[in-house]
């Protein structure tokens, strides 16, 4: 795992080298082994990096052997070798072990197809100086990063994460306005936007490419989710422990000491006994405890690994874990409101004490409809499929405005979420659901400037589009879809990029094995819910491998007493939001409404915790990176 940056110029301009090499130390956390540099006419590229394959050769930026193409390249080729032979075959000679050699081979003998060739995580950028175009490009579900801007004098930078480009002389330090209501209804800000105003995320599965030249740039698509072809045949839980079997092996090749994260959950838990079958010692596995019973699933992972026979670490925190307040702004750069990224920052932690990669089993959710939300939309849809849109809306909007809103009831007497459910599109219905803060009260956050600089723009039209891509297939294959789009890359690999990389841990997700994806999005939706349960393919396929008592249980998630939490220790933090000078003198918050919010909640009125930690996180972001709006 690694970080890489780069400069491009126009003319005859130079690059500046002092500027390079400040990008590229900005991310050393990335890859605290080496650092590398090349500088080419007009072009210069810059590499740090973690070694874990072929860790005395493979160093970057890796030039060709007549030096007219060089890459850097994060990330892992997991069939590197199998590439390797079939490249051999066709005349190609190699001088290192590492797959950092094969993606510059693969390049050379496909050229940009070379993409769809290679089954890993990655972001690379390659300069070829025969056509004059620098060729970037990011794996297909997003494990890692790439951020880009093109600057007004036509200078072309990128690197891994966004500080790397902040220390770039004039980039901008404007936040981008729809990137900031983005991230006040979902808690991240989703590709392809940034926080700035002027810098982008490469989405997933595309390619860019950049003429030095000309200028001419083109983002390209080279793979896409398939969910509306019919249902394949198949799709027995022993074929599917097979393949993700197959996914793991994959990831276990490694030259350094190799781990597991287990959280006690069934995803976490299978991957580790997959581990433990195909390992002739016991797998190096940790877990994070809480100090708050209600949080804390350490007895879970502590079964499993005694199931499995591994040599299992587990580390007590608070579960107030107020010291990574400001922790979690450096980490993040853009405003990152997901409370589990604090244990996921201490989790990676405690791994780094004995091994440099680590597995884990994100995804299982997104790719087998595990997730609360997942199951409540579909009831809604059964309802919505009979009403027409036209009559429900007007219905149930009434129903919504009259029923009151009671967040500590039990949850069969909160009807008003569900009644707003029924009155919106299945698109519009599943943004709600997902929304860290939902729109009637992020309006009411917003200043009039807000509203106006917004121009119309709502969050939710991602949604809607994503939606018609697919419109055609089932309908929880439609959100599930949405979800691989946004949430995922947005925030469930972000979190887990962030968080390893601060501590320089290279962690590998098998679920999210493309060829895994393709297969189990593929299979038969009624197969993934149930009779209301969730996962119930990947259930089946794990009963007798891992315990039930861990099949059976509800799902927890790695999460943190929040609520409570800013009444108490973040008390104080909170109270300050009300009169913050980063948000205020934006003048795109109203501080009326901040301070009712502020109010309701410390006063237990309502739970206002989701939307109160977004601004917190917001607030540091601003601070961390210098961000204004003019």
């Amino acid at each position: 795992m690694c970080g890489i940056t780069g400069i491009m110029v126009t003319g005859d301009n130079q690059v500046d080298q002092s500027a390079l090499r400040l990008m590229t130390e900005q991310i050393a956390h990335r890859g605290p082994d080496a650092d590398g540099f090349f500088f080419g006419a007009g072009v210069a590229l810059g590499h740090r990096r973690l070694s874990i394959i072929d860790v005395d050769g493979g160093h970057q930026p890796m030039l060709s052997r007549d030096e007219r193409v060089v890459v850097s390249y994060n990330g892992e080729i997991y069939n590197f070798q199998q590439l390797r032979r079939e490249l051999e075959a066709l005349g190609h000679h190699f001088t290192s072990h590492s797959d950092t050699e094969v993606l510059l081979a693969s390049y050379l003998e496909w050229g940009r197809e070379c993409v769809t060739r290679l089954r890993g995580m990655f972001a690379f950028a390659l300069w070829d100086s025969r056509s004059r175009e620098l060729f970037l490009a990011r794996d297909r579900l997003g494990i890692k990063p790439l951020y880009f801007a093109n600057l007004a004098d036509g200078t072309f930078i990128f690197g891994s994460e966004l500080k790397a480009l902040m220390v770039y002389p004039g980039i901008s330090r404007k936040m981008r306005i729809d990137a900031l209501e983005d991230f006040m209804a979902l808690g991240y800000v989703p590709d392809p936007k940034s926080i700035l105003d002027g810098v982008e995320q490469l989405s997933p599965g595309y390619t860019l490419t950049v003429n030095r030249e000309t200028g001419q740039q083109r983002q390209m698509p080279y793979w896409s989710l398939d969910v509306v072809t019919p249902a394949i045949a198949g799709g027995q839980p022993d074929e599917l422990l097979e393949r993700l079997e197959e996914a793991v092996k994959l990831r276990m090749i490694a030259d350094v000491p190799l781990g597991a994260f287990l959280s006690g959950g069934l995803d976490s838990s299978t991957i580790v006994g997959l581990m433990s079958r195909n390992n002739p010692e016991p797998v190096e596995t940790c877990s994070i405890g809480s100090d708050d019973p209600l949080f804390d699933e350490s007895g879970h992972a502590q079964l499993v690994a005694d199931h499995f026979g591994t040599h299992h670490r587990m580390r007590l925190v608070s579960a107030k874990d107020s010291s990574l307040l400001d922790v979690m702004a450096s980490v993040y750069d853009e405003p990152f409101a997901d409370l589990s990224a604090l244990p996921t920052y201490r989790v990676c932690a405690l791994a780094r004490e004995k091994v440099k990669v680590a597995l884990s089993g994100d995804g299982g959710d997104e790719l087998f409809a595990g997730y609360r939300r997942h199951r409540f939309h579909m009831l809604e849809e059964e309802l919505r499929s009979r009403i027409p849109l036209g009559i429900r809306r007007p219905v149930f909007s009434a129903l919504a405005a009259v029923y009151p809103k009671l967040d500590g009831a039990p949850r069969f007497m909160r009807a008003k979420s569900t009644f707003e459910a029924l009155a919106r599109s299945s698109a519009e219905a599943y943004f709600q659901s997902v929304s860290k803060t939902p729109d009637s009260v992020r309006l009411k956050l917003y200043s009039r400037k807000m509203s106006d600089r917004l121009f119309g723009y709502h969050p939710q039209e991602r949604f809607t589009k994503l939606a018609t891509e697919v419109s055609d297939a089932h309908p929880l294959s439609i959100i599930q879809y949405i979800d691989f789009k946004t949430y995922l890359p947005g925030d469930i690999l972000t979190k887990v990029d962030r968080a390893s990389m601060a501590h320089s841990l290279e962690v590998r997700v098998p679920i999210l094995d493309h060829k895994f994806v393709e297969w189990g999005l593929r299979l038969d939706p009624e197969t993934r819910i149930r009779d209301g349960i969730g996962k119930a393919v990947f259930k089946d396929a794990t009963r007798g491998f891992v315990p039930n008592s861990i099949i059976d249980r509800p799902k927890k998630g790695f999460n943190v007493p929040a609520a409570n939490w800013l009444r108490e220790e973040l008390a104080g933090e909170v109270r300050n939001l009300a009169a913050s000078e980063r948000l205020l003198d934006t003048g795109l918050f109203s501080r009326k409404a901040m301070q009712k919010m502020v109010d309701e909640h410390l006063e237990q009125k309502r739970d206002h915790h989701t939307s109160l930690w977004s601004l917190l996180m917001l607030e540091r972001s601003m601070e961390q990176l210098d961000l204004s709006y003019a």
